[in-house]
């Protein structure tokens, strides 16, 4: 059954790409309340960067750029608005000046969307972005992660605070958001500060692949080792974009040579459809750092395909537009 009427997207085959305001994707602009199903969203935070900023301008870029976006995958052939009701919600509220203020907003703000059993796809802002998110989606029960990114994001500390960009994962898995053991990490490669800026990871039983062993393995073995790891449980997805090549996402604060290249995260995600995905995200798209819009084009099709896997991943669990 297709989404209801007040949640049909514009078509653009009907209406021109470059008309209408931008919504993620196209889809309507609606409000936080049933029967909305996949919701889709923005936070502009960048306080907790710690190189260069500029990522609370992601959400707006992304907008901007998936108008490029069509309805139906061309590999899977799931049409999201054709068996959810899809829409874009807007802009979680943050704080200016305060990281740790904007974190209580934005947690807030999703846990709206939680009340009514919306799965949130969001674009952030800077990679703090995910932990306000499990707060809000994930406090009944730690689940799984599968994070493509060129950094771990477990450090304890990072500039002498405890909430940023390098934080989220420790964080989670120390307030039990997280199933240490179902988390897999893809890509990672960046310099490191010391020795020991893996030593939390390895410990908790973190599943880490770095770019070397990304070679080694190969594409189809890494999706063997997704599935492997998150199991059947509830999953969250979350994309840094500079777990991309730099050369396909240069609009990021910190870019780190010899990543993953947009078509094998097309097809790793392609490839776990089914995955049992409660939310998802991509985060760290820095628009004024990339004047070509490549990165922002490449983060609006990662966005379509995190909304194909949640139609899936709801059909699944009989919360379509016909079964709720």
């Amino acid at each position: 059954m297709a989404s209801t009427s007040s949640f049909a997207p514009t078509d653009s085959s009907v209406t021109p790409r470059y008309s209408e305001i931008a919504t993620f994707m196209r889809a309507a602009k609606v409000e936080i309340a049933a029967p909305l199903q996949i919701a889709l969203v923005g936070v502009p935070l960048d306080l907790g960067a710690t190189y260069r900023s500029g990522a609370r301008h992601g959400p707006a870029g992304v907008r901007e750029a998936s108008r490029l976006i069509r309805q139906v995958n061309p590999t899977t052939k799931v049409n999201p608005y054709r068996v959810c009701n899809v829409g874009d919600v807007g802009d979680a509220p943050t704080h200016p000046l305060s990281v740790e203020r904007s974190v209580d907003l934005i947690q807030a703000f999703y846990e709206r969307i939680a009340s009514i059993g919306a799965t949130p796809i969001s674009v952030g802002g800077d990679h703090t972005v995910p932990l306000p998110i499990l707060r809000a989606i994930a406090k009944d029960r730690p689940v799984g992660l599968v994070q493509i990114d060129s950094h771990s994001d477990t450090f304890d500390e990072f500039m002498g605070t405890k909430c940023n960009h390098a934080t989220f994962v420790r964080r989670a898995i120390e307030e039990e958001l997280l199933d240490p053991k179902r988390v897999i990490q893809i890509g990672l490669r960046g310099t490191r500060y010391g020795d020991d800026d893996v030593d939390f990871a390895t410990k908790v039983g973190i599943r880490m692949i770095t770019m070397d062993e990304y070679e080694t393995l190969g594409r189809n073995a890494v999706c063997d080792e997704i599935r492997r790891i998150t199991g059947g449980g509830a999953t969250y997805v979350t994309i840094d974009i500079d777990g991309l090549d730099p050369k396909e996402a240069p609009g990021t604060g910190v870019p780190e040579p010899g990543g993953v290249s947009m078509r094998d995260v097309q097809v790793m995600l392609r490839t776990v459809s089914g995955l049992k995905i409660i939310g998802g995200d991509i985060c760290e798209v820095v628009p004024s750092l990339d004047p070509t819009g490549i990165t922002c084009i490449n983060a609006a099709n990662l966005m379509f395909e995190l909304a194909c896997l949640a139609a899936v991943a709801r059909t699944r669990d009989g919360r379509t537009a016909e079964g709720s």
